[in-house]
């Protein structure tokens, strides 16, 4: 199982490793704006929106490496002052119970929404904006698949923790 939970680990991992550089992109585009827009009263509204399009897909595409790295938001009611078998055992609940269906409920019925939008290339947000808002709908369910696969690697990982016999 940790074998198996090694290679969904490395699909996050790249991902993670590559979009973090829209972080750096953002900020530098952010700069840029407010530079032409305060130095020189030029202002382009795409230049904004791409803004929120690598905001959008860091968050997204990021979420699965964030779960991997272990540094998502937890609620240490019932963690804390676990053990590592217990530790297992809330994770191992959390992600059958909770994660991976409400993941697949989430790609069940945004997909009609997505698929509606890339099928007719939907435009942009704003008048003189990036004419691809069906990228920023089509990372709904690139979210969800990533997060899955951490989710499933997460469950196999902590079922092996709960194997071990100590």
């Amino acid at each position: 199982m940790k074998d198996w939970a090694g290679r969904l680990d490395a699909v996050n991992r790249w991902c993670g490793l590559t979009v973090r550089w829209l972080a750096l992109a953002m900020v530098l585009l952010q700069f840029a704006i407010v530079v032409m827009r305060y130095l020189f009263g030029v202002s382009f509204v795409f230049l904004g929106e791409g803004v929120l399009y690598m905001h959008a897909a860091l968050f997204m595409l990021g979420a699965g490496y964030t779960l991997l790295v272990d540094e998502h938001v937890r609620i240490d009611i019932f963690y804390s002052r676990r053990d590592e078998k217990g530790r297992a055992r809330v994770n191992a609940a959390g992600a059958a119970l909770l994660l991976i269906p409400s993941l697949i409920l989430i790609l069940w019925v945004s997909w009609p929404y997505v698929r509606n939008s890339v099928s007719i290339l939907e435009g942009a947000i704003s008048v003189g904006g990036i004419p691809a808002s069906f990228l920023l709908k089509g990372l709904i369910p690139a979210f969800c698949l990533l997060l899955l696969v951490q989710g499933v690697a997460c469950l196999l990982r902590d079922l092996a923790r709960l194997e071990r016999r100590e």
